[in-house]
């Protein structure tokens, strides 16, 4: 069986109790099919570049599946089939990857730098205190 890694985007008006239910509705054609879902990730509700079907946002659902090739083909034809979904894309790699995904990865490491921004440090970084504005010489402006 080949490794595939599938991944939706699911309508912004979706709550996320359904989008959840989405991936199980995937989970279970594959299971059905005589494949397995290896790993499921959901990266929550993202911007889009552009609008899609009126939507600035999607929910983004990632399926890492081992599966002939078959399965792939009846998953595409369901998802195509629900209106929830407006984009997918099923693509074959070579090997499953350890751990949390690179997308998922990325978002642990935006909120950590978000609390340390919020956090730690005052103002703008290591800026130097400018002073009182007293202290400091007024221009002068001429019109020119």
């Amino acid at each position: 069986m080949a490794l595939y890694e599938h991944v939706f985007l699911a309508r912004q008006d979706l709550a996320q109790a359904q989008v959840d239910a989405l991936a199980e509705i995937a989970t279970k054609i594959v299971n059905d099919n005589e494949g397995r879902v290896v790993k499921t990730e959901n990266w929550g509700l993202r911007s889009l570049a552009y609008k899609i079907a009126k939507n600035r946002k999607a929910h983004y659902v990632m399926l890492e599946i081992d599966a002939p090739g078959s399965v792939i083909v009846e998953l595409e034809r369901q998802v195509q089939i629900n209106e929830d979904i407006i984009r997918y894309m099923t693509v074959k790699i070579d090997a499953s990857e350890e751990g949390p995904s690179v997308m998922m990865r990325k978002s642990d490491r935006d909120r950590e730098r978000r609390s340390d921004r919020e956090g730690g440090r005052e103002g703008r970084g290591d800026r130097p205190d400018r002073g009182d504005r007293e202290d400091r010489p007024r221009r002068s402006f001429d019109g020119e």
